[in-house]
């Protein structure tokens, strides 16, 4: 209606100016609709045009709302189609409404014919026999095919819609990308939680069960036992903490764990609940913070394989800074009885494999002579 009125002004000084626009000629009225389409296509070619046609189509079409491209459209393609759609939902709408406006009052006035003489006075017709025949069915054709006509349409228009304002290549590689980042952040959190917690209760759990077993015959040993415990739950908790911190920012960018790093590896080491030979090579502190961070993760996931699977035997541990690398090995003797696996699986080798290769690094476990080694590589210029 705003562009066809804009329209009336345009095309009335060319047709007599002094007619009423919903009352004028033919030609007044259907050129106005001539010089609104021009200006719906116009409107269709601004970005935000795309939103609220969606949104008009969501509604109205009974499309699934993943068949339609988000937020406003960026690329000149996007917009052509838009404002094809625009058009069309405009244009076509225009003439079912005036239709819709028009033709049933024609109608019931020819099915009212053969009973109302004031009726067919205001039409004009006599009233033959001829005419209180055939009028009244012309009125209920006329109905009907208003009704078919705007079924017709309202499918046409159901189906344009999914194809003009669907996503474009851009719109998918867009999408594609947010769920790529989304995917990568909830992995992220999975692997700060299980490294974290999952440790916490594999040492919990050692300390608890030694404890148990000596609770008669050795009060010291179960007094520093219950030490290890209350440390290592307050530590992770703190941990825990900041992991969910991460996930309060509600998906604003930037976000960085802040939990412990290399420099915390000796005490990780003294709380394992596991005896661990530790030796370190150069210059820890000169490792990159996010870097150290992940490193610190990998070797807390080694120190709880080894608490589950390796029955409390000793594990050896080196970490060597050369040049722009970091190197992390694990090792400890395979137990006599293989270990007990949980349904499905752990999760725990993954998760080091994938820190390390989101750091441009490369990781490797399994049994070699004897003993279960997991070699980590990480250079200090890999991806965050």
């Amino acid at each position: 209606m705003p562009f066809w009125l804009v329209g009336t002004v345009v095309v009335g000084p060319l047709v007599g100016g002094g007619e009423n626009a919903l009352a004028g000629s033919a030609a007044h009225q259907f050129g106005a609709y001539a010089v609104a389409l021009p200006l719906a296509a116009l409107a269709g070619l601004f970005p935000v045009a795309r939103p609220l046609a969606v949104g008009a189509a969501r509604a109205l079409c009974g499309a699934g709302a993943d068949r339609f491209a988000e937020g406003p459209a960026r690329s000149r393609a996007a917009r052509l189609r838009t404002a094809c759609w625009f058009v069309l939902h405009l244009g076509v709408g225009a003439l079912v409404s005036g239709a819709s406006l028009a033709v049933p009052p024609f109608a019931v006035a020819l099915l009212l014919t053969p009973l109302l003489p004031d009726v067919r006075t205001y039409l004009g017709v006599d009233g033959s026999p001829l005419a209180a025949v055939l009028l009244p069915p012309a009125g209920l054709g006329m109905l009907l095919a208003l009704a078919a006509v705007s079924a017709a349409v309202g499918a046409l228009l159901a189906g344009r819609a999914v194809v003009l304002l669907g996503p474009a290549p851009a719109d998918r590689l867009a999408a594609a990308e947010r769920r790529a980042a989304e995917l990568a952040e909830r992995n992220r959190l999975a692997r700060e939680l299980h490294d974290s917690v999952g440790h916490a209760l594999s040492a919990v759990t050692l300390q608890a069960g030694a404890a148990r077993r000596v609770l008669d015959r050795d009060v010291e040993f179960v007094r520093e036992a219950l030490a290890a415990i209350e440390e290592t739950t307050r530590r992770t908790v703190a941990e825990l903490d900041g992991v969910l911190g991460l996930l309060r920012q509600d998906g604003e960018a930037g976000g960085e764990p802040s939990g412990p790093a290399l420099d915390a590896v000796r005490g990780l080491v003294s709380r394992s609940g596991v005896p661990v030979a530790l030796e370190v090579a150069g210059e820890p502190g000169t490792v990159p913070a996010h870097v150290s961070r992940e490193a610190y993760r990998i070797v807390q996931e080694g120190l709880s394989n080894a608490l589950r699977h390796a029955g409390g035997h000793p594990v050896s541990l080196w970490i060597a800074v050369r040049g722009e690398e970091l190197e992390i090995t694990m090792e400890n003797p395979l137990p006599a009885a293989a270990p007990v696996v949980r349904p499905g699986g752990g999760r725990g080798l993954r998760g080091v494999t994938e820190r390390a290769v989101l750091l441009g690094g490369r990781a490797a476990a399994g049994a070699h002579d004897g003993v279960w080694r997991v070699s980590v590589l990480l250079p200090f210029g890999g991806g965050r």
